[in-house]
């Protein structure tokens, strides 16, 4: 017995096997099914839809730098004749510096005053808390239209007809119910407890909100003024209905003289669009990436 438990104990011990890799995570359907799909028939669809969007802002560019007669599809040889024309002799110098009044005044009080308002609803609690933001949910399915007549009255008895100012109030007074609920929803994704912290060191609410909060909602304002100077610059209604004087009139009040009973300038009309839009595309380029971390709003945890 002892000479047999000499032998098991001079017996080399068998080496264990080598853990098994561990097993690559399963990808869901959706995850499978895209990979299973040719590039053809994504690539496809996107270039058709690209093609559907960049086609007319071509046209606009073709009918502007073109010469006035030609029927060529190539700008060529291109001329300026057209901005020259709008610019100088439809006064769309004014226009243009008109609507970037409007535009910037009406970003800056919209965020201002949606910055305190939606702090209120994503910090305190009141009894009408909840029929107030169904009264703004509602504001939103009443179209500006509907509300000429009375604004005009409104104004009419404040003496802002004919004046920026009054078309800077009711953009200001349609863009903030949405972007109240917008920047509360940004505000409720930052956690209390980072301002309970700032209070605990002595900071008052305000100086808690502008050193804590307000640089985590660098995204959320972005993405609420750029929609506002997007929406201020190309609204026609307002401008139209406050605005008499031609001094006083924005881009759309310009591009809409352009066209007349029978007959429209195709050319200058192209290129007021084209210096329509170039302020709202470069805006676009420049926060794009604000933009979109403005939507994903849930970056922040606690």
């Amino acid at each position: 017995m002892t000479a047999a438990l000499a032998e098991k104990g001079a017996a080399a011990p068998v080496p264990a096997d080598p853990p098994a890799p561990p097993a690559a995570p399963r990808r869901r359907g959706r995850e499978r099914a895209f990979d299973d799909v040719p590039r053809w028939q994504i690539y496809l669809p996107l270039a058709l839809y690209l093609l559907f969007t960049l086609v007319p802002f071509y046209w606009m560019l073709l009918f502007a730098l073109r010469p006035a007669g030609s029927t060529s599809l190539v700008p060529w040889p291109v001329t300026f004749e057209h901005f020259d024309k709008v610019w100088n002799e439809r006064s769309f110098g004014v226009f243009f510096q008109n609507s970037m009044l409007v535009g910037v005044a009406t970003l800056v009080a919209t965020t201002v005053v949606a910055l305190a308002g939606g702090y209120a609803l994503a910090r305190f609690d009141f009894r009408i808390k909840n029929a107030f933001m169904l009264a703004l949910l509602c504001s939103q399915f009443i179209p500006g239209a509907l509300m000429l007549v009375p604004l005009f009255e409104i104004f009419r008895n404040l003496q802002m007809i004919n004046s920026l100012g009054s078309v800077v109030l009711a953009e200001t007074v349609f863009q903030l119910p949405l972007s109240i609920i917008l920047i509360s929803g940004f505000i409720k994704n930052v956690p209390v407890s980072l301002e309970e912290a700032a209070w605990v060191d002595g900071c008052s609410r305000f100086r808690a909100f502008r050193a804590v909060v307000l640089p985590l909602l660098r995204p959320g304002l972005i993405a609420v003024g750029s929609f506002a100077f997007v929406h201020s610059w190309n609204h026609f209604l307002f401008a139209l209905m406050f605005l008499s004087e031609q001094d006083k009139q924005t881009i759309p009040v310009g591009l809409n003289t352009l066209i007349g009973a029978d007959s429209a300038d195709l050319g200058a009309l192209a290129a007021g669009g084209v210096i329509a839009a170039v302020p709202v595309v470069i805006v676009f380029a420049f926060i794009q990436k604000w933009l979109i971390t403005g939507f994903s709003a849930g970056a922040v945890k606690g």
